[in-house]
């Protein structure tokens, strides 16, 4: 099984780098960070994702705004996008399946079972 690649778009450099070696310890992701959402599709465009986990609220661009951006693009159009967020709560995103408002939504905190069940359940087949 080749290695999926995961970009992170999240503010908090502490938060991204912890995510990123857990999800690498295991062997079954490759993980880009990206810390500002003004470079967030700069970066998902030379990366080429599988998936990417997008905050909500950064100081620098909204999540929203971002996610759209991403999507429009023809050449990340089909990538998923999980948004990574504190400001909805766990109970809030299992009442909904893991969707609200027509997007995949994982809430902070999430323990590393949370986190690899929500992207292997939103990546694209191969």
């Amino acid at each position: 099984m080749s290695k999926k690649k995961i970009l992170i778009i999240d503010d908090e450099p502490g938060f991204t780098e912890m995510v990123k070696l857990n999800l690498e310890a295991t062997g079954n992701y490759l993980v880009k960070v990206e810390n500002r959402g003004v470079r967030a599709l700069q970066s998902a465009l030379a990366y080429h994702p599988d998936l990417i986990l997008l905050d909500i609220i950064m100081p620098d661009s909204e999540g929203p705004d971002i996610c759209y951006q991403l999507q429009n693009h023809n050449s990340l159009q089909n990538t998923p996008i999980v948004f990574l967020t504190a400001t909805i709560r766990k109970d809030e995103v299992a009442s909904q399946n893991g969707n609200v408002g027509g997007h995949a939504f994982l809430a902070k905190p999430s323990n590393l079972k949370e986190l690899i069940d929500c992207i292997e359940n939103h990546l694209r087949p191969s």
